[in-house]
């Protein structure tokens, strides 16, 4: 990872410790602290499984992109292989008649 995310995934998961003991020592009842966190961590859940889902559609659209991209480099490489090819035969030929 980078250090740009290194310091945004610290900083995210400072914030979510923060708040879970900012709800557990707030002077309220056992029961609605209870209920406040299980909302929060619904709902963080749900937003976590949103971008791993994003995240997994993103790596198959780029994974298809390479591959994409990867057989017409391979492709053009060959055409390019192939027309150098026939340029030696040419050369050879021209040399062996020139021997003539």
């Amino acid at each position: 990872m980078s250090k740009s995310t290194n310091t945004l995934f610290a900083f995210a998961v400072g914030a979510g410790v923060g708040a879970a003991l900012g709800i557990l020592f707030a002077p309220d009842t056992g029961s609605n602290t209870r209920d406040k966190l299980s909302f929060k961590l619904s709902k963080y859940k749900k937003e976590l499984e949103e971008l791993i889902s994003e995240l997994v559609e993103g790596k198959e659209l780029h994974l298809n992109e390479a591959k994409t991209e990867g057989k017409r480099v391979i492709s053009e490489a060959k055409n390019k292989a192939e027309n150098l090819l026939q340029d030696v035969n040419k050369l050879i030929d021209q040399i062996n008649q020139g021997k003539n």
